[in-house]
């Protein structure tokens, strides 16, 4: 094979759920990068094997799709990139085409549409011991003949059948690319395609001879509209109260591992400007900020698994008629959950909406549900304010966490409610959905997505939480108080210039300059206002036992209940308003969602903050 074959990019296309990204982490492992496709945000997984013949094979791993005919982003993207016409983006030079061997109805439609594109096509049965398992015959050689593809099986979440698909990929590597052959096909021919795939899944796909009960019992119970809907809850629940209580160990042991380096540092350092930068300003800011990650992954564990078991489609269902009393389309659900680890994937993930309107009334909505950036703010005041006891056996600072996580997905529920009313009033598409069979979660892949989203957030403290708690050092540190200065030397330098200018906007809702500060490097990464504040009290001499306690002696009930309010409703971070502009192709509707967000944190806070002043809460 010539040098110039040397490497065969490899796309993996298939329906939503078929174990497409398994098979992708299973013939990649961790020779895999993630990133987004140029000219859009849509995210791109690749990765690279060695196939048996010595092969390089770049492998794709295109977003979930049922027919070249795309409606979503998501699904143009795969097309583009499918034939060729993504800029920057050479077609790929095998086509592996990813079914659910338990469900082929749909997948044949799909193929045929491959078929057309004049690249060489390689049909994968995966997840072939279900189908086994369930007792369905499946005419391996006859299906293959009929589609005139060849049909290799796989498991992908044991490794199995990897071998024969990776042979297939080197069968077809050497060859020569044809040119793309693909055409819009008619109403005529849509019809013809659709008989076809219905007579070849009657020849050589028989019915289950050991249908799926569990399946099938299992739905009866989580899809039952009462109980289902107590079940969603009660996961829901426990996962807010896994945040708090599973997390407090691995918390304490970070809060006093940085304490420890702080006090190493400090002792060989001494007294000065640089004694000031490293333990006040990094240390001090940046720690504030990692204590925090025990509460993050442990909100992925449960994302991912859920997931990965195949229950988040069951969630969209039954959160179905509550979205459409909002005007939201069922399938926003899926984004609104996203939103609760990152506004950024959740706002990406409607996508999956083929309405324009339905979709960007769910970017509009998705980021007022509680991200994990929140997490630190809510934890570092519900520390400070909420005594740690428990209230009919649960842990009454998990159930107000549950609470402000609450306030988050009623404010998206009614502002959708309120734009579809006064922006658009047409109905939303109805809801259709592919339920999944249950899988048992791969301990793997959870564990991988977990320490993927662990490491996205140290990147962040690495970077940009590091590059603000430099900037809210210096603006803190500088200039210095006067020599006859009878203030705290804080109050003269540029922070406490800035935060005193801010004062008469934020007065009036119970902030003080420190608060009002710390919502500028914020702007950043919402997280970062914990270490600003860190940063502030500890170069002001006043953060010796912990910031928890420094917030409970120099804040008022009311103004930290205040300042919560502010964060269920909190502007987004820059890089979210920058999805928002990228996604909805518009700079209006990125400055429609800053000012109202803005709009609704002020007023939010406001009304808390003389309700709480209205009960002695002063």
């Amino acid at each position: 094979m010539s040098d110039v074959m040397n490497t065969a990019r490899v796309a993996l296309v298939g329906n939503p759920n078929s174990g497409k990204t398994a098979l992708f982490n299973a013939l990649t492992g961790s020779r895999q990068k993630v990133a987004n496709y140029p000219g859009v945000t849509v995210e791109r997984k690749e990765g690279s094997v060695t196939t048996p013949a010595g092969c390089r094979a770049l492998i794709l791993d295109l977003p979930g799709t049922y027919s070249l005919r795309a409606r979503s982003p998501d699904e143009m993207v795969t097309r583009d990139v499918v034939l060729g016409q993504l800029e920057g983006e050479a077609p790929p030079d095998v086509l592996v085409c990813v079914a659910d061997a338990t469900n082929l109805r749909l997948v044949l439609r799909l193929v045929m549409e491959l078929k057309q594109v004049g690249r060489p096509l390689v049909l994968v049965l995966n997840m072939f011991d279900i189908a086994e398992r369930q007792g369905i015959r499946i005419d391996l050689e006859g299906l293959g003949q009929a589609l005139d593809v060849p049909v290799v099986t796989t498991v992908a979440v044991r490794k199995r059948g990897l071998d024969a698909l990776l042979h297939e990929v080197d069968r077809f590597a050497g060859q020569t690319a044809g040119s793309i052959t693909w055409h819009q096909p008619s109403a005529g021919e849509i019809r013809a395609a659709h008989l076809a795939a219905e007579r070849i899944l009657k020849t050589h796909v028989k019915p289950p001879l050991r249908p799926d009960t569990f399946t099938g019992k299992l739905d009866g119970l989580l899809l039952h509209p009462v109980a289902g809907t107590l079940i969603l809850f009660a996961i829901l629940f426990l996962m807010f109260q896994a945040v708090f209580t599973w997390a407090g160990p691995a918390m304490d042991l970070i809060d006093a591992s940085f304490s420890q380096i702080g006090e190493w540092v400090g002792a060989a350092l001494p007294e000065g400007l640089l004694y000031s930068f490293i333990v006040d300003g990094i240390i001090a800011g940046v720690g504030s900020v990692v204590i925090f990650l025990p509460q993050i992954l442990i909100l992925f564990f449960f994302i991912i698994l859920l997931e990965d078991f195949g229950y988040m489609a069951r969630a969209a269902f039954l959160m179905d008629k509550m979205m459409g009393v909002a005007g939201l389309h069922g399938r926003a659900f899926i984004p609104l959950l996203s939103s609760f680890a990152c506004a950024i994937p959740g706002i990406m993930s409607a996508r999956v909406i083929d309405n324009k309107r339905d979709r960007l009334t769910t970017i509009l909505v998705a980021p007022l549900t509680t991200c994990s950036a929140r997490i630190p703010v809510y934890t570092l005041i519900i520390a400070a304010f909420i005594p740690p006891r428990e209230v009919y056996g649960m842990s009454l600072q998990g159930l107000v966490m549950l609470g402000l996580y609450g306030a988050g997905i009623s404010s998206a529920l009614i502002v959708a409610f309120i734009i579809r009313r006064i922006l658009w009033r047409s109905a939303s598409e109805p809801f259709l959905i592919e339920l999944p069979a249950y899988k048992t979660p791969d301990a793997w892949n959870v564990l991988r997505g977990v320490w993927q989203r662990g490491q996205i957030f140290l990147q962040r403290a690495g970077t940009t939480i590091f590059a603000m708690m430099v900037l809210i050092w210096v603006l803190a540190t500088f200039p210095y108080a006067p020599v006859a200065a009878t203030e705290p030397a804080i109050n003269y330098s540029f922070a406490g210039m800035i935060g005193h200018a801010m004062l008469p906007i934020f007065a009036p809702i119970g902030f003080n300059w420190e608060m009002s500060v710390a919502l500028i490097p914020g702007m950043a990464a919402r997280e970062v206002a914990v270490g600003a504040l860190g940063t502030v009290y500890s170069i002001a001499g006043e953060n010796e036992a912990g910031l928890a306690a420094t917030l409970a002696a120099k804040w008022s009930l009311a103004s930290a209940l205040a300042f919560l309010a502010w964060y269920v409703f909190a502007p987004q971070c820059m890089a979210t308003l920058g999805v928002v502009k990228r996604e909805t192709g518009s700079w209006f509707w990125m400055w429609v969602m800053f000012f109202y967000m803005t709009g609704l944190a002020y007023i939010a806070a406001l009304i808390t903050y003389r309700t709480a002043l209205a009960f002695g809460a002063g």
